[in-house]
């Protein structure tokens, strides 16, 4: 994209033209200001694809100048500011108000048209997704983060949103399944036709030809979901929990592609494409041609501790969207605070996450979260008295269920534990090779915490 339109916002002279000739030479179009009256005049002329903005100008400081392109509703671009003398405060306080990096001088070259390029590049995905959003509800944000896990299940997502074979996808609870079936659909060529989700739980023996099929009222016949979704996408959300009945009449939909409708005496061509997601266990009442029938193509939603580097950038992003919609005043979390939830195991994955920064918004206090108040609150959540395992596990094989227990009771204690393996293997009373052992068997990602060794 290098023939973006760039605005450089700089009150040193020097400054401005030797960015503007660097990025000049990358084929960019540059505008500069030398302070905010300038910038604003040259921000309406020119509706810059980007704007590099300095922080300290002799008549409005950047800071300022960003939160009243903000305020009114005009900041239709992203931002990088850029500051000789900012801290963790600044860059917090022009994130908030919607910088999307933050660069400082002096600036490296190498660093400037890396930053410059990856900010252009998210803006165009962005605003390639915006239109496809509108109507598939909330979520498709939350897929941001640059781990390499979370980074190639969303290129895999692109990949299979290519094609209309139906999909498989598993993963953790709380790991994002569902918003994962959303952006397959908002990738794919059916970005503007019906998305229509159902929980497998909706969908019982007595209900199931009702639900997928339709009904007949008063009205007239009303179409199920298969009917609503011709076109576009069924997803089925936990299809572990679909009753016998919703089982085969979903298997006959994805294999012949048809189904009878409601006042019809022969099946009729359903052009639908099919996603299903299950948990970790699928459970033995599930039938087994019907997960190899959508299982054509499968992805696997990594666990947030798989993409841990992400969460304070997760974590921020939380907090804007829930302090909004809740309309709730904005904190932020301070670096220790950060830093000891990166190294949380987040059992509950990103459910997990949204529901923290939600109890701490609610709660309120000082603007800044402290280290005091996380360490408070996950001592709260590791101690409430719900059950460790809400799935009944006397549904599950003997194996199966072991390993569930097993599983959330070891990354409990890992939390318990601050992520150090060492005093864990005390608190479960293990050898702490077994427990080594165990963890990588239970795909438990133990690593970045271990630090008392």
């Amino acid at each position: 994209m290098n023939s973006a339109v760039i605005l450089v916002v700089d009150d040193e002279d020097g400054i401005r033209t030797t960015i503007s000739d660097i990025l000049s030479d990358e084929g960019y179009q540059v505008h500069t200001a030398a302070n905010a009256s300038e910038a604003r005049a040259t921000y309406t002329a020119t509706s810059p694809d980007m704007i590099l903005l300095d922080i300290w100008m002799p008549d409005i400081d950047g800071i300022t100048l960003l939160k009243q392109w903000t305020d009114s509703g005009e900041l239709r671009c992203p931002v990088i500011i850029m500051s000789g003398h900012g801290n963790i405060e600044t860059a917090v306080e022009a994130t908030r108000l919607g910088a999307v990096d933050y660069i400082e001088k002096p600036l490296s070259l190498k660093q400037l048209l890396r930053t410059v390029e990856a900010a252009l590049e998210d803006a165009s995905r962005d605003a390639s997704l915006s239109s496809i959003a509108v109507g598939l509800g909330t979520g498709l944000e939350t897929l941001g983060g640059k781990g390499a896990a979370i980074a190639a299940a969303r290129e895999q997502a692109e990949q299979i949103a290519q094609h209309i074979a139906p999909v498989l996808i598993t993963g953790e609870s709380g790991s994002g399944r569902a918003l994962f079936a959303k952006y397959i659909h908002a990738h794919s060529n059916r970005a503007g036709q019906p998305f229509i989700e159902v929980s497998g739980a909706e969908v019982s023996d007595v209900n199931a030809a009702e639900l997928l099929i339709g009904i007949e009222t008063s009205q007239g016949l009303q179409d199920g979901l298969f009917g609503q979704a011709l076109g576009g996408t069924l997803f089925i959300n936990e299809m572990q929990e679909l009753g016998a009945k919703g089982q085969a009449l979903l298997l006959n939909l994805v294999e012949q592609s048809a189904y009878m409708r409601l006042g019809h005496t022969l099946a009729e061509p359903a052009d639908i494409r099919v996603i299903a997601a299950v948990g970790t266990y699928t459970g033995s009442a599930l039938r087994a041609d019907l997960l190899a029938a959508v299982a054509a193509s499968q992805l696997k939603v990594p666990a947030l501790r798989e993409y841990h580097a992400d969460v304070p950038e997760l974590l921020r992003a939380s907090l804007e969207r829930l302090a909004e919609k809740e309309s709730l005043e904005f904190r932020y979390f301070s670096m220790a605070a950060q830093n000891r939830l990166r190294n949380y195991p987040w059992p509950g994955n990103l459910r997990e996450l949204n529901s923290l920064v939600l109890r701490l918004l609610l709660a309120g206090g000082k603007q800044e979260i402290a280290l005091e108040e996380i360490e408070s609150l996950l001592s709260a959540m590791l101690n409430n008295e719900e059950p460790l395992v809400k799935q009944n596990l006397l549904d599950l094989p003997m194996r199966e269920a072991r390993e569930q227990f097993e599983r959330v009771y070891l990354q409990q204690q890992l939390a318990l534990s601050g992520g150090k393996v060492g005093q864990m293997a005390k608190r479960v009373g293990m050898e702490r090779t077994h427990l080594y052992r165990k963890l990588r068997t239970l795909g438990i990602d133990f690593r970045r915490t271990d630090n008392d060794d």
